[in-house]
């Protein structure tokens, strides 16, 4: 039976916390003692937005709850998505700090001199990504052989409605050309999965809900504080867990179900065990993911009825609009008209706002 670990947690023990989830889950006999282990963020936005990013005590927890088990051998790894800056990002959500107060290197999957696209023949009979890709998958070099620990946030996605641990390989695992598999999202994210499982000697999930995100995300959401930690070593268990928490049924996720059917992991939240606050799987939070201007428009390309005009419209130079503009919307309007304003409340009322103002690692 697969084992999702959640924690109560609370600004004053969350880097104790964080630790404590990772052994509740089983990280030590998850991942290969010998093998490298990539961290690998999540940056869902370059600017520092409540729940979207991957936290920095999130990161710091899962630097030191992987020193406790005894793998010291730790890269960060960030990529870059055509409308989002990982160095940016890096910053301005306090992760590189953490990284270099603990001397983890950070490395860049879109960097020539960090690593190389390679062409990867998966063993696993693949859904879409072999269609999407007909001239090859292309992964880069570095991933193969190395245990990964995915480190998402608990949040809603106006494509996958909601997104974790499964969606965090997406950006890891394929080239800027990855939005040619937004039609086929669902399955690409099992596909992922299963090439995952090939080239990684371990994986393992450390989910951040801390503070969660309600609403059209991974970008223009309501945060809300929630408290909690997960862990696991089922990827398919953690987002289905966090799928229930937030008042989905999992396996009518289609990312979550096809995994579950293909054996990649446990997608039925009764066939999954919780450990540590147990109490806390009973929480529905009833969120609702819901749409923005951007995603309405993305959404009559990518699934309605101008879906005809795709490979047009994304597979051309005509790209490059959609990125102007959804770039421009995101940050040149929605983050100054109404983001700005989520942003400052939190960092004023919000104690983990507040933990975030006045972060430096190494305090724990």
């Amino acid at each position: 039976m697969s084992k999702v670990a959640i924690l109560r947690t609370k600004p004053e023990t969350v880097v104790q916390d964080v630790r404590k989830v990772m052994e509740l889950g089983g990280v030590s006999q998850a991942l290969d003692a010998g093998s490298t282990t990539i961290l690998k963020n999540n940056l869902s936005w370059h600017l520092m937005y409540p729940s979207a990013n991957t936290t920095p005590w999130q990161l710091e927890g899962t630097i030191l709850g992987l020193k406790d088990a005894g793998f010291d051998d730790q890269v960060c790894v960030e990529n870059e998505t055509v409308v989002t800056s990982a160095h940016r990002g890096e910053i301005l959500n306090k992760q590189k700090p953490v990284c270099d107060h603990y001397g983890v290197p950070i490395k860049y999957n879109f960097k020539p001199s960090d690593m190389k696209w390679q062409r990867y023949e998966p063993k696993a009979e693949m859904l879409v990504l072999d269609k999407v890709f007909p001239e090859g998958i292309f992964i880069p070099d570095f991933f193969a052989g190395k245990n990964v620990v995915h480190l998402p946030t608990t949040k809603c996605h106006i494509y996958t409605n909601i997104t974790g641990s499964m969606k965090n390989a997406f950006g890891g695992l394929l080239n800027n050309r990855r939005h040619y598999c937004h039609s086929t999202i669902h399955e690409t994210l099992v596909d992922l999965l299963a090439i995952q499982k090939e080239i990684h000697s371990g994986i393992f999930t450390v989910t951040d809900g801390t503070t969660a995100g309600n609403g059209p995300g991974p970008r223009t959401m309501i945060p809300v504080a929630k408290n909690i930690l997960l862990a696991s070593s089922d990827c398919v268990a953690i987002d289905a867990v966090s799928a229930k928490l937030m008042g989905f049924e999992p396996m009518d996720h289609k990312f979550i179900r096809l995994a579950h059917e293909r054996g990649l992991g446990t997608g039925r939240f009764d066939e999954i065990e919780i450990v540590g606050d147990v109490d806390v799987a009973k929480e529905r939070w009833g969120f609702h993911t819901g749409d923005n201007t951007a995603s309405s428009v993305g959404k009559m390309f990518w699934f309605g009825p101008m879906r005809w005009l795709q490979r047009l419209m994304f597979h051309t130079p005509l790209v490059y609009g959609f990125i102007f503009a959804s770039a421009v919307y995101h940050d040149r309007i929605w983050y100054p008209s109404k983001g700005r304003k989520v942003v400052d409340k939190w960092l004023a009322e919000s104690p983990w706002g507040k933990l975030f103002t006045d972060y430096q690692p190494g305090r724990s």
